[in-house]
Formats: C-alpha cells, sequence, structure tokens
C-alpha cells in the first residue's frame, strides 16, 4: 500500500495561557509538522486506522522581535492521535471520496515564572475532536493531490486560566490542500498547505487570528525505506483580538521548523519517525518535536 500516510489535520497542543503568546494561548488547533512523505496521496479505497505519537519540549519564549524573552520557561506535551479514515470507490470530479475523524489524548506540564512566583501546570485529557466529511483525492503520474476541510470540535479539555489547556475551547474551520511529485527514480517532493478561521472564546472574548501552515517535505525512496527532510512554515496573518480590540499590537506569530525524516514499509504497514527543531520563532515557545506515525489498514 504505497500511499498510507495520506491526511492529517493536526494533534492539539495548547501550551501557555501567557500573554505573549501568539494567539490565544500559545498554539494553535493544527499541529505544525504532523504530516510528511506522500501528504498529497490519498491512498486506495479502504478503511485505514492511522496513529500519531507526538513528544515536545520548549524551554524558551521568543517575543515578537524573535528574542527569548528572560525568564524561566518549560513546556513538555506527550500527544497521542487515533484516526479513522475512510476512502470510498465513490468518485467526486474523478477523484476519490474519504472522510476521516481523529481523536487526540495529550498530556501537558507547563511552568513559568510570574511577577508573583513560579507557576505550574499539569494536565491529561482528551483534545478536540477532528472531523472532515468530505475529502477528495487524485491521482495522475507523476502527481498526486488532494482537498478537504477539517473541523476542529471544541469538546477538549478546558478550564479558563489553566496554564496547560488540552482543548482551544473554540471552533476552528481548516481548508486545506496537498499535493505530492514522486517520479520514476523515487524522487518525491510533498506540501500540504492550510489556512485556519479561528471562531471566538467564548470565556475569554478572545478571538485568535487567522493562520496559514504548510507541512513540508522532500524525499528518496528505496525499496521499503524513504529518507529525506521535512518540517513546517507557519504565519499569522490577522491580529489576535479581545474584548473587540486589537490585542496588545497584534499579537501574530511565526515560525519555521526542519529535520530529518524516515519511514519503513513493512509489507501493508508503514512506520514514519520524525525529528523537528523550531527556529525563527515570533510569539510562540520554541523547541524540538518527535513524531512517530504508524499507519495500518484495517
Amino acid at each position: 500500500m504505497k500511499f498510507a500516510t495520506g491526511w492529517l489535520a493536526g494533534v492539539l497542543v495548547a501550551g501557555c495561557a501567557w500573554q505573549v503568546a501568539a494567539t490565544e494561548g500559545g498554539g494553535g488547533a493544527y499541529q505544525n509538522g504532523a504530516e510528511g512523505f506522500l501528504v498529497g496521496a490519498v491512498p486506495p479505497p479502504g478503511l485505514y486506522l492511522v496513529n500519531y505519537d507526538m513528544f515536545y519540549s520548549a524551554d524558551s519564549f521568543k517575543d515578537g522581535h524573535g528574542d527569548t524573552v528572560p525568564i524561566d520557561f518549560d513546556l513538555q506535551a506527550a500527544v497521542d492521535v487515533v484516526r479513522l479514515l475512510n476512502v470510498t470507490p465513490v468518485t467526486v470530479l474523478g477523484g476519490n471520496w474519504a472522510q476521516h475523524i481523529m481523536v487526540p489524548l495529550a498530556f501537558l506540564d507547563v511552568g513559568v515564572d510570574t511577577p508573583g512566583g513560579r507557576a505550574t501546570d499539569k494536565n491529561f485529557g482528551m483534545g478536540d475532536l477532528i472531523v472532515d466529511p468530505f475529502i477528495v483525492g487524485w491521482h495522475k503520474l507523476p502527481f498526486h493531490w488532494g482537498i478537504g476541510v477539517d473541523t476542529f470540535v471544541p469538546v477538549g479539555k478546558y478550564h479558563e486560566g489553566s496554564l496547560a489547556n488540552i482543548g482551544r475551547n473554540y471552533w476552528t474551520f481548516e481548508p486545506m490542500a496537498a499535493m505530492t511529485y514522486l517520479n520514476e527514480g523515487g524522487q518525491e517532493v510533498s506540501v500540504k498547505a492550510m489556512y485556519d478561521f479561528n471562531t471566538k472564546n467564548p470565556d475569554t472574548d478572545y478571538l485568535s487570528g487567522q493562520e496559514f501552515h504548510a507541512d513540508l517535505a522532500v524525499a528518496q525512496h528505496c525499496g521499503n525505506w524513504t529518507l529525506g527532510l521535512g518540517g513546517f512554515w507557519y504565519v499569522q496573518t490577522t491580529d489576535d483580538r479581545q474584548d473587540g480590540a486589537v490585542y496588545k499590537g497584534g499579537n501574530r506569530g511565526r515560525q519555521v521548523a526542519v529535520g530529518p525524516q524516515g519511514s519503513y514499509q513493512c509489507g501493508s504497514v508503514t512506520i514514519s519517525l520524525v525529528a523537528e527543531r523550531e527556529f525563527l520563532t515570533e510569539n510562540r515557545p520554541q523547541g524540538d518535536k518527535v513524531w512517530l506515525r504508524a499507519v495500518i489498514p484495517l
């Protein structure tokens, strides 16, 4: 099953609900860098179980100029996401119609110095659900591409004022388009581009700005192995707002990450390992991520 890695709409890590965090809580609905190889190649018709494990560690927070905020900050996160992807034989404009749902489970441990002393928080629970009933994927060698609109449903664990919120407490609607180029020599270029429209958090009257982000990968396929580089580019395109006014100069975030990626196909199961280092960060935590993905046809 060559194109088992397919689509992902994201894992939730809310991060620190701190005043210099771009978007409310310093994170977005989508966990950047989650996808890589063959992201534009929706797999053949069938039912697939995809499991994502992500580990994240950050010990610095960047301000709006990209400088490290001079406080003691620490964030540790571990996330497991179970995703069911159903690819149907039904065609729409020549492409296969698919649907997916994802259920994240997360552990967060956050600590930050404040004027009143060290503040810490830990949390464990379910994150916000991610659903998309209408994904369409096309194949015309050497290209593979697909489109969809993910919806992040705010059912995750949330408490106003918590440093370690797992849920966002607002809806996000995320149109996305993905493309993979894979030639006969096994050279691959893949990109998944997304744009987030966030709704207002009803508990805080905070409206996080709109966000553009893209996961990227280049690779060489050799037999059952695929090796390459990947990462993401993130930029917040509109200002944060609270109580109807622009929040502290707009509070926009930026970030880039890059690192090695590898995958191995064992029969019909594909296992991928990804490491990413974040840099060029503004108004967000900066750290390192490790992803472990497994795609299993059912």
